[in-house]
Order: structure tokens, then C-alpha cells, then sequence
């Protein structure tokens, strides 16, 4: 990930004396701002899981709340063990890391007994504790995985759903967040940008989730052109407003100091401005269409936004995060529309709001980014350089080609092996009573 001083706007808020004279208590508070953050990521966790589970059918919500909460603790063994090193280890030819695994070097004791901590990895230009940088890091790295969970909701087999949490946590997501924020990664070597994840995240989660909807098939009894409704919308909008909240540490965590406080200020307000706009955009859009005030797409719509701004939220100003986040709106729409006509069953439209919006948000960095905002070259349409566009797009064909090559051979191998898609009897039943015996509402369903 670049470090904070390359992400500095012109013009913005120098960090204090007090700081410039105690670089001890300095690097203290920036740690302690990354931990924070990296709990509000984390707790983001539950935000999925209210979501998908409110948006499921009841017969299925036991099964989205395990698999959001399992994944977490998946994630967290495949990333030490190995996603960590790969991520941000020593670059072997910008493609992956080569140490750090298990966390090595994080701390050592000497022979008096002495305790000293590793500071940074190879692969991140900073100065705060190993151990602090891959708990944030291991919270993305969570959320790219759950994100799958929810277009394959209701009819995946578990032992597959562990399998693909492990394949995420440990391989697919570390190579492509090496590419690009290990500071030898071969797409930030050319100047590719991403602050917070747009690509690295959610387009990589959308991708594996489209892909893995796709060989799965579609929900048992599905109804083409009339999406299922979601059983328990409280549950989907506490979900959707614990999200918004956590993502405030998912962004502005990113600059990975609370030194600048103009610079976090910025990401703040256009992190709140992208998802407003989302979610006023897809509730008008949608309004337009059906004369209903829809409450879901209005959800889906502020995530949209978030997704999309996640990309460029320390690089634009913030009426771009205002345009940003209203075309996300409607394209979270449009994309969730096509899905369908593909026949693809994506209960929570996870490909839409994530890789459409994701992919969206990258190549807006590279439209309406400051140059003085990213240190270097500014988009298209605020500079008259095309560079960063093109670096973009190619950066995006990239991750895009890997993920779906990655993902096809992860979802083929599971149902090569009949540990893709639930029993013929689960799907009659209900994947709750047969993969889990039990009913989140066991007064009004109870497994026979």
C-alpha cells in the first residue's frame, strides 16, 4: 500500500510540531488510528451478515449467518499462514511475496529477555508494528471473501464454502493486493491506483462471486423476473447501516496515519457523499420504473456508492464523489437487471454492487483524480492526461482475467467434487434443516 506521504494533497493540512518533534508518539496514534479503523473493517463482518441474511429467504438465514461468521475465522488462519507474506512480503518479480509467513519476525525476545517488535513488511512503506498493519490488512482481506458468500447464498454446500474462505484468505486475494499495494507490486510500479480497494477488494470479491453464482445454478424453485424477497428488511437495513459505518474505517484507515488530518477529513466526507448519492440515486431511478419507493435497491445503492468512491476517495474532490456515487446508484441496477437476464441467481446482487461498482470506481480514479491530490498524475477529465486512465484499465483487465481464471478453477475443482452445490435434499427442504438442523426462527419453522 503507498504511503501516506505520497498521498499528501497539495495545499493540505501539515501535520503538527508536536508530531515533527516526537516521532515516537507519533507513530503511537497512527497506530492506534489503524487499529480502530481496522475494528470498524472488521466489524463490517456483521454488517454482511445482517444483509444477506435479511435478504434471504427464512429457510436459508442460519446458513448466511455461519458461513459470514466461519469466514472470519477462516480468513484469519489462511492470512497468517500465508496470505500475509504473499501479500507484502518481498517481492519476487512484483508478482508475490516471498517471507513473512506465520508472521515471522513480527516479535523477538532476546537472550536477557528483551521484547522488540518487527516494524512493517518489506512490502509497506511504514513505520507502525507488523502485528498492527496485518490485523487491518487480515479485515479486508475478510471482506473480499465474505463478499462471495452472499451470491451464493442458500444453495452452497459448506465444506465448499470453507474451502473457497481458505483459497481467498490464503492465495487469491494477497497476489492481486501485492500487485497492487505491495510498494514492488508490478501494478503499482506503474502507477496504478487504488487507496482503499475498489479493485483489490470488491472487484476481486464481485468477480469470484459471479463466477461462483454461475457454476452453482440457481436457487431451488426460482422464479425468473421476480427476485425472491428478502425474509426479515429490518435485518437487511441494519446490515446495510452498520456497513456505512464501518466503512468510514475502511477508507480513511487507509492513509494509514492520522497525521494528516485534512487528508482524512477529505476521505470522510467523500465516503458519506458517494454513498448518499448512491442511495438517492438507485431509490429515484428505480421510483421511475415501478412508482414504489423500493427500500432494497436504496440499500444496495448506498453500498454501490461506497464501493465505487473506495477506489479514489483521498484522489477527487468532493463533488466528483457526488457523481461517483450517483452513477453507482443506477449501474448497480442496470448490472443487477443483466445479471438476471443471464439467468444467473445472485440473491443479493453482490456481482453488481461490488465488481460493476468496483470496476466503475477504479476507472474513475483515472477520470477525475487531482494530479495534487495523488502526487502524481491527475484523470482525463481534470488534467487532459490520459495516462492514468489507460494504467487503470489495463491494471483492472488484469485483475479481472486472474480472478476469473482463479475462481473458475477453484469452483470447477469443488463441483468436480460434489462439494459445490448442496443435496437435492437440502434444496427441497431448505439448506438450514439439512446442513444445520435448526431454524433462525425456530417458533415459526421448526426442522422436522
Amino acid at each position: 500500500m503507498r504511503s501516506c506521504s505520497e498521498r499528501l494533497g497539495v495545499g493540505g493540512v501539515a501535520i503538527s510540531p508536536a508530531f515533527a518533534q516526537d516521532a515516537a508518539s507519533a507513530t503511537s496514534l497512527d497506530a492506534i488510528w489503524v487499529l480502530m479503523s481496522g475494528i470498524l473493517v472488521f466489524f463490517m463482518q456483521t454488517g454482511f451478515a445482517m444483509l444477506e441474511a435479511g435478504l434471504v429467504r427464512q429457510t436459508a438465514a442460519i446458513n448466511c449467518l455461519l458461513e459470514n461468521f466461519i469466514d472470519a475465522a477462516i480468513t484469519a488462519i489462511a492470512f497468517w499462514v500465508v496470505g500475509f507474506g504473499l501479500a507484502f512480503g518481498e517481492s519476487w518479480g512484483g508478482i508475490l511475496g516471498t517471507d513473512g509467513f506465520f508472521l515471522g519476525g513480527a516479535v523477538q525476545v532476546g537472550a536477557t529477555g528483551a521484547v522488540s517488535y518487527g516494524l512493517g513488511m518489506a512490502g509497506i512503506d511504514s513505520p507502525l508494528p507488523t502485528f498492527v498493519l496485518f490485523f487491518f490488512h487480515f479485515a479486508f482481506a475478510a471482506t473480499a471473501s465474505t463478499i462471495v458468500t452472499g451470491a451464493m447464498a442458500e444453495r452452497t454446500n459448506f465444506v465448499g464454502d470453507l474451502v473457497y474462505s481458505v483459497v481467498m484468505g490464503a492465495l487469491i486475494y494477497p497476489l492481486v493486493a501485492h500487485w497492487v499495494w505491495n510498494t514492488e507490486g508490478w501494478l503499482a510500479q506503474i502507477g496504478f491506483r487504488d487507496f482503499a480497494g475498489s479493485a483489490v477488494v470488491h472487484t476481486v470479491g464481485g468477480i469470484t462471486a459471479l463466477v461462483g453464482a454461475a457454476f452453482l445454478g440457481p436457487r431451488a424453485k426460482r422464479v425468473w423476473d421476480a427476485l425472491p424477497p428478502g425474509h426479515n428488511m429490518s435485518l437487511a437495513t441494519l446490515g446495510a447501516m452498520i456497513l456505512w459505518f464501518g466503512w468510514y474505517g475502511f477508507n480513511a484507515g487507509s492513509a494509514l496515519s492520522a497525521g494528516n488530518s485534512g487528508l482524512l477529513g477529505l476521505i470522510v466526507i467523500n465516503t458519506t457523499l458517494a454513498a448518499a448519492a448512491g442511495a438517492i440515486s438507485a431509490l429515484v431511478y428505480v421510483f421511475q420504473r415501478i412508482r414504489t419507493w423500493h427500500l432494497f435497491v436504496s440499500l444496495n445503492g448506498s453500498i454501490a456508492g461506497l464501493v465505487a468512491i473506495t477506489a479514489g476517495c483521498a484522489y477527487m474532490m468532493p463533488w466528483a464523489a457526488v457523481l461517483v456515487g450517483a452513477i453507482a446508484g443506477v449501474l448497480v441496477i442496470v448490472s443487477a437487471d443483466f445479471i438476471e437476464a443471464q439467468r444467473i441467481d445472485d440473491p443479493v446482487g453482490a456481482f453488481s454492487v461490488h465488481g460493476a461498482c468496483g470496476i466503475l470506481g477504479t476507472v474513475a480514479v483515472g477520470l477525475l483524480a487531482m494530479p495534487g491530490l495523488t502526487g502524481g498524475k491527475g484523470g482525463l477529465l481534470t488534467s487532459g492526461d490520459p495516462s492514468l486512465l489507460l494504467v487503470q484499465v489495463l491494471g483492472l483487465a488484469a485483475i479481472a482475467l486472474f480472478t476469473t481464471l482463479a475462481a473458475t478453477i477453484l469452483f470447477g475443482l469443488l463441483k468436480s467434487q460434489n462439494l459445490l452445490r448442496v443435496s437435492a435434499e437440502a434444496d427441497e427442504a431448505g439448506i438450514d434443516v439439512v446442513e444445520h438442523g435448526a431454524s433462525v426462527w425456530p417458533d415459526v419453522y421448526k426442522p422436522q
